[in-house]
């Protein structure tokens, strides 16, 4: 190759970089960080005290894939005042309180009082209209800011799910749920810098390739709004009619451990976390708790004790109302006995004797492996904070009423989500799911990652599953309200669940106190959806089968009309 014909594709080879590289640039500069300098231009025309807080979105997903806004940025301003400055403080408010009627006049005047003070902010969060209006009274020593905050479109739908953002000492950040547990994604650098094309471009590739770049972004949730509300609404329901302490719900797809809703009752606005008495009521008790969750874990020690040939559904055994081991006795709920019967009955009657027949049968040391494998001996991994460890030590004891306890659900104290995760393995034909909120993330890169995961464990062989499905459809066909919330035309799989309540001080269990739970999936041999719902300590009633079926299959029918899920029988 001749030299002048090298220095020429050279020479063409260096142009056309730099064009890319310029190309990239007007993309970050127009695209990427286009809202950075659109702030940058605004506050050309407006005073600005601090840099303006910036943070990633978080969005619903809708059931045709359209995102709807669940966490964004709100534009405004903040009013403040000079006291030095200001003259007449009194006709000052006056002209103010006209515009903005929340306005305190002794908050205000005593802030016009610090004369040795050149800023006291007095109003936060004034939208555009009203910020411009206080701006063009032109009065000396009162200033407009412009100013950005975190607003929650929804108020408080999917609050537990989504948390908040809030101060901690000085520094403003992600306090709960989403919002914390992603808070490295969705904090933004407000600072907007000018620095070499080529430095900026090839430092990010080697961040890149360390691993320890920063990825901010948005945040799109497999959150359905529609679903979320009418979960929300029926919870709501439950709790006022039953006057519970607290109840809750979480909508999962089994196959993919995708959560399609999630709420609790009480709420709050995390628009307006200030109006809470207590900052308990941030808290997300689906995650952050554990309960002994009673009878809905049968259906677990049933598959467990099929899947291990240890029982059929034909299997039979004496009931005689009581077992006696250890020195303590373990009754049925009414502390009848049946006589003979097989293990159908056992759901369908929720027989503890039967649960510690299935233990026996199979032995304590299997039984409590196959709950491990179940997942209730750790954290499910969810993508929330604070999540609480499971306390199931019972399952470890070389006594035999332990883990027999455990059988039918007391003694071992479980999160709602690791029970909502063992609960999935039944439905989806014998594996263990990570179940998850957050489906993409959309980084300000412009580059964007879907949330996947590996087939989890196998706990279950798909015949068990099956069989499990079947028995728990007859449950409902013929038990639950002796069938009166039977669907015909869908198969339904679903059990009832009720808890004593232990003492806090310790030393045993109240008497009137209850944790009333239920969970159910549909169609049952190829579930779309499995359902979970608890309340706590609901008044007047003992049993779960009085306060919650209705509300569950008012929150299956409602799923089957709005995905058009098709009849199966």
């Amino acid at each position: 190759m001749k030299p002048s014909i090298f220095r020429i594709r050279f020479l063409f080879s260096l142009i056309f970089l730099c064009v890319l590289v310029l190309v990239f640039r007007l993309y970050i500069v127009q695209v990427v960080d286009a809202g950075k300098y659109k702030d940058v231009a605004n506050q050309q025309h407006t005073k600005i005290a601090s840099s303006i807080f910036n943070r990633g979105t978080i969005s619903f997903t809708k059931k045709d894939g359209g995102l709807v806004s669940a966490a964004t940025l709100q534009s405004g301003y903040t009013v403040a005042i000079n006291p030095r400055i200001l003259k007449n403080a009194e006709d000052v408010y006056k002209k103010l309180v006209a515009l903005v009627p929340s306005l305190d006049e002794n908050i205000f005047l005593t802030h016009a009082k610090k004369i040795n003070d050149p800023h006291e902010e007095i109003l936060k969060h004034v939208d555009s209209d009203t910020g411009k209006k206080i701006g063009a009274l032109g009065i000396a020593g009162l200033s407009i800011f412009q100013d950005k905050w975190r607003f929650y479109p929804g108020d408080s739908m999917a609050a537990h799910v989504l948390g908040l953002v809030g101060y901690k000492g000085n520094e403003l950040g992600g306090r709960y749920g989403l919002e914390r547990f992603y808070e490295d994604n969705l904090k933004k650098d407000n600072q907007v810098s000018y620095v070499n094309f080529f430095v900026s471009i090839f430092s990010n590739i080697k961040n890149g390739l360390s691993g320890n770049a920063k990825y901010e972004g948005d945040i799109v949730t497999t959150i359905e709004p529609s679903v979320e509300a009418f979960l929300e609404r029926e919870l709501e329901q439950v709790n006022k009619k039953w006057s519970s302490d607290y109840s809750g719900g979480i909508i999962i797809d089994p196959k993919t451990g995708e959560i399609i809703a999630m709420a609790l009752y009480p709420t709050f606005n995390p628009n307006a976390p200030q109006n809470e008495i207590s900052s308990a009521i941030f808290s997300n008790l689906l995650v952050e708790n554990v309960y002994e969750m009673g009878s809905i874990i049968k259906p677990l020690t049933m598959s467990a004790g099929i899947d291990a040939l240890a029982v059929t559904p034909k299997t039979t055994y004496f009931d005689t109302g009581s077992v006696t081991l250890n020195g303590k006795t373990i009754s049925n709920y009414d502390g009848k006995g049946r006589g003979l019967i097989p293990m159908q009955e056992v759901l369908n009657q929720s027989l503890n004797t039967g649960a510690a027949f299935v233990v026996k049968t199979m032995g304590k040391e299997k039984f409590s492996k196959y709950m491990f494998d179940f997942g209730l001996g750790e954290k499910s991994g969810i993508d929330l904070p604070n999540e609480a460890a499971p306390l199931v030590a019972n399952l470890n004891s070389p006594r035999e009423i332990e883990p027999t306890t455990a059988s039918f659900g007391q003694g071992i104290a479980i999160s709602p989500i690791v029970t909502v995760r063992a609960l999935s393995v039944l439905a989806n034909g014998g594996i263990l799911i990570n179940p998850h909120i957050v489906k993409k993330i959309d980084y300000t890169t412009g580059l964007s990652k879907t949330v996947s995961f590996p087939e989890g464990r196998r706990v279950l062989k798909s015949e068990t599953s099956e069989t499990i499905s079947k028995m728990l459809v007859e449950t409902v066909d013929k038990s639950i309200i002796e069938g009166k919330i039977k669907i015909s035309n869908y198969s339904v799989a679903a059990k009832t669940g009720t808890a004593q309540i232990a003492k806090e001080e310790g030393g045993g269990y109240y008497d009137d106190r209850f944790l009333h739970s239920f969970f159910g999936y549909f169609p049952a041999y190829n579930p779309r959806f499995l359902v979970f719902i608890f309340t706590y300590y609901p008044k007047g009633v003992k049993y779960s089968s009085d306060t919650l079926p209705f509300p569950f299959m008012n929150i299956t029918k409602f799923l089957i009309n709005y995905y058009d899920i098709p009849p199966d029988r």
